[in-house]
This record gives structure tokens, C-alpha cells and sequence, in this order.
């Protein structure tokens, strides 16, 4: 397992490298250690502006992050114009690499320090609409009644899951908490969590119907006698 003073070296190291590299015209530290939350588990989250071509940039870092660090594998998610590479190095240490064309290199949420150059004015925070997360949650619900129905049952936990998730994104937003990837779950009050514990379908139905009367009582009435048919 990676040391928090390996992770800090090879910080440090990466953006050195990113400083000398004529193709990045800024670079920032995002993720927990912008906001002074970094723990013993954190990864490395860096962002890089790029002045001509991305395509090339991440072809020669990933040889970098390849051949002088050891990354044993990588994969690309993308949000717009940026592209996320995710490396996994030895010692189980996470390094996230965004890349954006300079014009658009912005932060997109309060983790985002900058180390050199500027940064366009920040993108206003989104959340998901309310009715989105209500429809996929009776989209789950329906689709976990009929997989149970036909004695798939690992579809169903899948369903049922993918149900509660639902509920909590809910509940986040009505707290004010990230509502991405789960960060914001156990942020929520543990009286409010420890009411829904329960994996049954019905029992998921009834709390995601409870959140969903608190972000729109008009359609999760309308939503109820079909959930609880």
C-alpha cells in the first residue's frame, strides 16, 4: 500500500514535469487535497489546460505515468471536453489526470487549486433535476418487481440498489450535499439512514416515496399507487 509521503513525491514530481511541458499552460490540484480533506486513502487529482493538441498530451504522459512510474493500467472518463485518465500504480495509488483544451479550463466544483497559470471563471455547480432522479427511481422500482417476478435475483438486487440510490441522491440534494458518486451518503444524518436499512423491495419503495414527496409531493401522489400497486 502507497505512503502518504509516496503520494505527496510523486504530487509533486507530476507537476513539476506538467510545469515544464510547453503544452500545458496551467495545472491544478483538485480532488480532497484542495480543500485541506486529503486522508490516508486519497488519490492523486491533478488538471492540466492544454494549449494545442490533448490527444498527443495524453499519449506522452501516459508513457510517462507508464514506463518511469509503473502504472500497470488506465482508463478514460469524460465530462464535456474533459478527458479523465485514471491510472492505477503500484501500491494501489489512484492518480486522476484531466485534460481540457485551455480555453475551457475551469473548475467545476470548490476542489480545484490552482498551482500555475489561470483558470477561466468556474462553471456554476449543477445537480440533477429532481423529477430525473424520481423517474429513474420508479424505473428501478418497476424493473426490480418484474425481475423478482421472473426469479432473477441478481438482477433484482441490482434493481433494488440502483432504487435506493435514487432515494439518497434525493435526500443529498435536500441536505445540500454532493449528490456524485455517493460522496454526499454518509454525510446524511445516521437517524435518517438507520430508518432505511432494509433491503426489501417494498421497504426501498416506501423511503424512496417519502423523499421523493419532499423535492415534489404532486408526483411522487401520482407515483405512489403505481409504486405500491
Amino acid at each position: 500500500m502507497f505512503t502518504p509521503e509516496q503520494r505527496a513525491k510523486l504530487r509533486s514530481a507530476l507537476l513539476e514535469r506538467a510545469a515544464s511541458d510547453p503544452r500545458i499552460t496551467a495545472a491544478a490540484i483538485t480532488g480532497s487535497a484542495a480543500i485541506n480533506k486529503e486522508d490516508r486513502w486519497s488519490d492523486i487529482d491533478l488538471a492540466f489546460a492544454i494549449s494545442s493538441n490533448v490527444d498527443e498530451a495524453l499519449t506522452d504522459w501516459t508513457t510517462h505515468l507508464t514506463n518511469d512510474h509503473g502504472a500497470v493500467h488506465h482508463l478514460d472518463m469524460h465530462f464535456g471536453l474533459w478527458t479523465y485518465r485514471v491510472f492505477l500504480l503500484p501500491g494501489a495509488l489512484q492518480v486522476d489526470l484531466a485534460f481540457v483544451p485551455a480555453a475551457d479550463f475551469r473548475a467545476l466544483s470548490p476542489a480545484f487549486q490552482i498551482v500555475f497559470g489561470t483558470a477561466n471563471e468556474p462553471a456554476p455547480p449543477q445537480n440533477p433535476a429532481p423529477a430525473t432522479i424520481i423517474g429513474f427511481g420508479w424505473l428501478y422500482a418497476i424493473h426490480a418487481r418484474t425481475s423478482i417476478a421472473r426469479g432473477h435475483s441478481w438482477q433484482a438486487q441490482y434493481m433494488i440498489n440502483g432504487l435506493r440510490d435514487q432515494w439518497l441522491i434525493l435526500a443529498c440534494l435536500r441536505h445540500g450535499l454532493p449528490t456524485a458518486h455517493g460522496r454526499g451518503y454518509d454525510l446524511l444524518p445516521l437517524a435518517e439512514l438507520e430508518r432505511w436499512q432494509s433491503t426489501a423491495l417494498r421497504d426501498t419503495i416506501d423511503a424512496f416515496l417519502r423523499e421523493a414527496a419532499m423535492a415534489d409531493e404532486a408526483l411522487a401522489a401520482r407515483l405512489t399507487a403505481a409504486l405500491t400497486e
